[in-house]
């Protein structure tokens, strides 16, 4: 299996940072396909802390190139500070970051224009983290984005020149207030493309390049399943496509480009920002949940929504994707707990539902339907053999695997990349030999 695709299959924040980690051996190039800056992924190293943004996660192992796709927005100021803060903890990324030339940028008024729209939502937010990433895929698709190769021009009369003056009009009628001058935004570019154009190269040739000599790629996505533009919880979504399809339109191969998909899911359900969230617990329980799990943006610092875990969603996410397995992280987290509760299908008024909607408003009136199971008193914290689970654990993985729709490959019981099972005869053990 020389390529692989890892992606979230709830709402984001399951864990992918340290499952890219682990597997990165295996692999020779780690690349990033959609997404931006409000992506946290978070690694544990010997019990150090790494919190990772744009750079792939497979930057923390010396003989692995980065690749950050077409599909991401890049934000060159938090670019630059996530390099110097990897730099400063001693991983050396020279020569082993490379960035798309069709990759979108990230501009000042981009934060400004998505603070406006998310003020102008009032009563209904969407729970944006303001930092451009919307604003600048509108740009995108609007035919005004500025790419990383438009940075090539810069003649003060140039194109980039020219589409900056008409972007920072634009902000200037929606935002008001005092106008903004576009020639400090023109020169910011031509200053950052010195540190940039090193970096910037045709992405698509390059991974084509990789698998033609016989080389392993790991597909890295941001955000999960259900916060995908086109088959999340929209409008409360990101602005991106999370889901599998993202690969190939934001990295610029083919369809036999990738042979297999391992989906990360939590062993319960989190989600940040506003929208429907049918498991969701409130009062103690949830408050317990996010405690044990440490449930807080690695971005932003917001508390995460906490919830049993819905298999509607992650059946859901196993048809889109087509996950030939799944990686059930935070087993820990439900450690001690009597019992544990997996929702199967929602009641909506007099029905009962067995699979997701694209609705938000009758995802908002939807109870769910709990089957409940026994919990273990037997720590799994650091547990690294399937055998050695309690059974009430291994009972809860295998029921995981029932209603999901997909085999658990790969277990994870602790932050640390050592703190895993990886379950033998699984095809994620085939994707690590």
């Amino acid at each position: 299996m020389g390529v692989t695709a890892i992606l979230g299959g709830q709402w984001g924040d399951e864990g992918k940072g340290k499952i890219v980690d682990l597997l990165t051996p295996s692999f020779s190039v780690v690349a990033r396909y959609q997404g931006g800056h409000n992506a946290g992924h978070t690694v544990f190293v010997n019990g150090r802390k790494f919190v990772l943004h744009l750079v792939p996660s497979g930057i923390l192992h010396s003989d692995v190139t980065c690749v950050i796709g077409n599909g991401v927005v890049i934000d060159p100021v938090a670019l630059f500070k996530e390099l110097e803060v990897l730099a400063d903890a001693g991983i050396d990324t020279h020569g082993r970051l490379l960035i798309s030339d069709r990759a979108h940028i990230i501009l000042p008024y981009h934060r400004e224009i998505e603070a406006v729209a998310e003020a102008d939502r009032k009563d209904r937010p969407i729970g944006t983290t303001s930092r451009g990433i919307g604003p600048s895929y509108e740009d995108k698709y609007g035919r005004r984005g500025i790419r990383m190769q438009d940075l090539r021009n810069q003649e003060p009369d140039d194109v980039l020149a020219l589409s900056i003056k008409e972007n920072v009009a634009t902000r200037n009628r929606i935002v008001g207030g005092e106008p903004l001058d576009w020639q400090p935004v023109h020169k910011d570019l031509v200053d950052w493309w010195q540190r940039l154009e090193p970096l910037v190269t045709d992405v698509s040739v390059y991974l084509d390049g990789v698998r033609r000599a016989g080389g392993r790629v790991l597909y890295e996505g941001a955000q999960g399943t259900m916060l995908d533009i086109d088959h999340g919880t929209y409008p409360f979504v990101s602005a991106s496509n999370g889901t599998v399809g993202g690969v190939f339109t934001g990295l610029g191969v083919g369809a036999k480009a990738v042979d297999g998909v391992l989906g990360i899911v939590k062993a319960y359900t989190t989600r940040v920002g506003e929208g429907p969230f049918p498991t969701e617990l409130s009062g103690n329980a949830g408050d317990a949940l996010r405690d044990s799990g440490q449930e807080y943006g690695a971005s932003t610092g917001r508390p995460r929504r906490c919830g049993w875990y819905d298999a509607v969603v992650a059946k859901y996410a196993v048809r889109i994707n087509g996950f030939e397995a799944l990686a059930l992280t935070k087993l820990d987290v439900l450690d001690g707990l009597s019992e544990i509760k997996v929702c199967t299908k929602y009641r909506h008024h007099d029905r009962l539902v067995e699979e997701f909607s694209s609705d938000v408003s009758f995802l908002e009136q939807c109870e769910p339907i709990y089957d409940t199971l026994p919990g273990w008193d037997q720590p799994t914290a650091g547990v690294t053999r399937f055998d050695d689970l309690p059974v009430a654990a291994r009972n809860y993985i295998a029921y995981i695997e029932k209603v999901s729709g997909a085999p658990v490959g790969l277990v994870s019981t602790g932050a640390d990349r050592d703190m895993t099972i990886v379950r033998e005869s699984s095809l994620v053990a085939k994707w690590l030999e």
